[in-house]
């Protein structure tokens, strides 16, 4: 392993010219000489509540080399293990002075060591995967060495590990954890310019930052820990330490992808275009159709390590949860990453970037125009899986163009984007399948290919309070206005009462539609399913009303629909020829199934991500606090509706505590 990740709570030093700062519980001070290697820079980053590790044995190995940097030997004061396996959950390590000689000792000729030195660090296992950092203290009472050998650390098969100083593990080790982030220009040389600084950043191993970038990261990082519960974030440095990717999550973020993880945008254009800030965004859709961010990222470049570690940082903020499906542009390291990280997730490529492209990559094609048309043809009006390639094929011979690159390598990847391969990709609403239909950047309205990283920063925090606002304003709408009904269509009525606001609106709009199908009839019949034809008059080309068919499978024993255009599992809601075919049948409710969840007026009060109380290990104090957290981030939810909700949950929160206190006073 030759990457160091630093997360949640973990913020390495900044190291601009010669001068070391570092940021001690709100407070700057300067390092004292103790911790500062030869060249008068720090060589390992302190100690620091909320690091994390993916073992414990990687834990152990940071903190004697930490140890070994600064002067001190280490030894494991405590461990704690799981009563039936004897796994290691816990443990204190702390400096080898620690604690005083036995009393019985105190006669021995062996020279005393022991200062009492309170230097310590205590870690536990969370969420049974990683190791997290809890209590450090980082003071000794006694003078530390220059170098110190490595302590020998037993291995759980009885054996010892050998201590070899230019050791391959040594090597790998000091390479982990080495923890310098340097700004593009803090080598010590104040003559390099801006442009010098530039290029001499510009490789994908590290991230391309600009002098005063890392600091402004560092100082984000800081505030947020220290203001946002719940804030996640992991840093990557490459062999040099320098940063290389940064990934970071705000509490609501996180929450939000607990409601809305199903199916996300992976936003990788301020990065393929070149911006000044290189940000890949996670990004969802609510339940009042508005995009909503789940997560963050500035990468060193456009490779399959830089989305790998990505995607897996994303992963492990989400408690290992996968979305069910996962959106991208077209891109080879991206498809080959997400069926590396996300194995189980249905990868696609958004439509509507793809035919943003059409200029671009057709616009010097003699017949441009013709050509584009051929093309909207074949992706939004063919409903059929050969219809499209009869389409295509037709565009390709009469225009000539069998041999154009872009073209051709578009047809290849077409079981990836084009609508007639995907009807039974879930998409909630980001499918983009209809002409006119985009995937909207999270942060188009904040930023512009010049924006420098430290004005990001700041629209970063108002684009999330406004995305936040319109949220809170949605569910106050849909929860004290009714909609006004268009039609008599007990369908309309029935999701009146459920659908935020915004979503009924869209479903409306298809019960409107219903009136433009001017025929159903039944094609054919196989036991309980039933094929039926709806007709429909539409507008085609140059306003010329055009009559088409559809073709929506019926299954009353399993109160079953499903329609040719796929309208539900691309927009989540049924379509007008479904509500055609369900109307002829005498149905007045929508089935229960085609009613999502995600797009309910109440969806975050009826809804915990994770539920399962009842599955929470009684032993497992780490599934304790989630599951507390969940409930109470519930609480929070509904009490910022209005004044009434504050001052309940507000009184709630009190007594419950209070509740809290008297079970451990009766324990005393």
């Amino acid at each position: 392993m030759e990457e160091a990740s630093f997360s949640s709570g973990q913020v390495p030093d900044i190291v601009e010219g010669n001068e070391t700062q570092k940021e001690s519980d709100g407070e700057r001070t300067e390092l004292d000489g103790q911790n500062v290697g030869p060249q008068g820079r720090k060589e390992f980053v302190a100690p620091a509540v909320g690091m994390e590790f993916e073992s414990y044995d990687d834990a152990y190995n940071y903190y004697n080399c930490y140890a070994k940097e600064v002067g001190f030997r280490v030894r494991v004061k405590n461990s704690w293990f799981k009563r039936n396996s004897r796994e290691k959950y816990g443990a204190v390590l702390c400096c080898s002075s620690q604690g005083f000689k036995r009393i019985k000792d105190v006669n021995r000729l062996r020279k005393e060591t022991r200062t009492g030195c309170p230097a310590m660090l205590r870690m536990r296992l969370v969420d049974s995967k990683r190791w997290r950092v809890l209590e450090v203290t980082l003071e000794h009472n006694h003078l530390l060495g220059a170098k110190v050998h490595k302590s020998i650390k037993k291995l759980g098969t009885g054996t010892k590990r050998k201590l070899q100083s230019n050791s391959d593990a040594e090597v790998r080790t000091i390479k982990l954890y080495r923890a310098l982030v340097i700004d593009a220009g803090g080598n010590g040389n104040s003559n390099f310019n801006a442009r010098e600084i530039r290029n001499f950043s510009d490789h994908p191993n590290q991230l391309n930052l600009k002098k005063g970038d890392t600091q402004a990261i560092y100082n984000y990082l800081c505030r947020m820990q220290l203001t946002n519960p719940n804030f996640f974030y992991l840093m990557d440095l490459n062999d040099e330490g320098r940063l290389r990717n940064a990934f970071w999550v705000d509490a609501k973020s996180r929450a939000a992808c607990g409601y809305f993880g199903d199916v996300i945008f992976f936003d990788n254009t301020y990065l393929s275009n070149k911006y000044e800030i290189p940000l890949a965004a996670f990004v969802g859709i609510n339940h009042h159709g508005q995009s909503v961010l789940l997560g963050c990222g500035l990468l060193a470049g456009e490779t399959a390590e830089s989305y790998a570690w990505l995607f897996k940082a994303w992963l492990s903020c989400m408690s290992g949860r996968s979305p069910q499906t996962i959106i991208t542009d077209r891109c080879k390291a991206l498809q080959n990453t997400i069926a590396e990280v996300f194995p189980k997730s249905h990868h696609r490529f958004g439509l509507s970037h793809i035919m943003k492209k059409i200029p671009e990559k057709l616009g010097g094609l003699r017949n441009y125009d013709a050509i584009r048309k051929a093309l909207i043809k074949a992706v939004y009006e063919t409903l059929k899986v050969i219809e499209f390639e009869a389409a295509w094929g037709f565009m390709v011979q009469r225009f000539g163009v069998s041999d154009h690159e872009w073209l051709r390598s578009l047809y290849e990847d077409r079981i990836r984007w084009a609508p007639v391969y995907l009807k039974d990709t879930v998409f909630a609403g980001m499918a983009a399948a209809r002409l006119g239909d985009t995937l909207n950047a999270f942060f188009d309205r904040y930023l512009h290919k010049q924006t420098p990283l430290k004005e990001f920063l700041d629209k970063y925090e108002l684009a999330l309070q406004k995305k936040h606002k319109e949220e809170a304003l949605g569910d106050i709408e849909s929860r004290n206005s009714s909609p006004t009904l268009k039609t008599r269509c007990s369908f309309e009525l029935q999701l009146s009462k459920i659908y935020t606001r915004e979503i009924f609106k869209k479903f409306q709009f298809e019960v409107e539609e219903m009136y433009s199908c001017f025929s159903t009839t039944q094609l054919h019949v196989d036991g309980p399913i039933v094929i039926f034809l709806v007709k429909e008059r539409v507008l085609g080309e140059g306003n010329r009303r055009e009559i088409r068919d559809y073709e929506v499978l019926y299954n009353r024993a399993a109160a079953e629909v499903r329609c040719i255009c796929s309208c539900f599992n691309f927009n989540g809601y049924l379509c007008r020829h479904a509500l055609c075919v369900l109307n002829f049948n005498g149905v007045e409710e929508i089935p229960s199934k085609y009613i999502l969840s995600r797009w309910k007026k109440d969806y975050k009060r009826l809804y915990i991500p994770d539920h399962g109380s009842n599955n929470v290990d009684i032993t497992d104090r780490v599934q304790w606090f989630n599951q507390l957290y969940r409930s109470a981030l519930q609480v929070v939810e509904e009490g910022v509706i209005s004044l009434d909700h504050y001052k309940v949950a507000l009184q709630a929160f009190e007594e419950s505590l209070n509740r809290v206190h008297d079970v451990e006073e009766k324990h005393e």
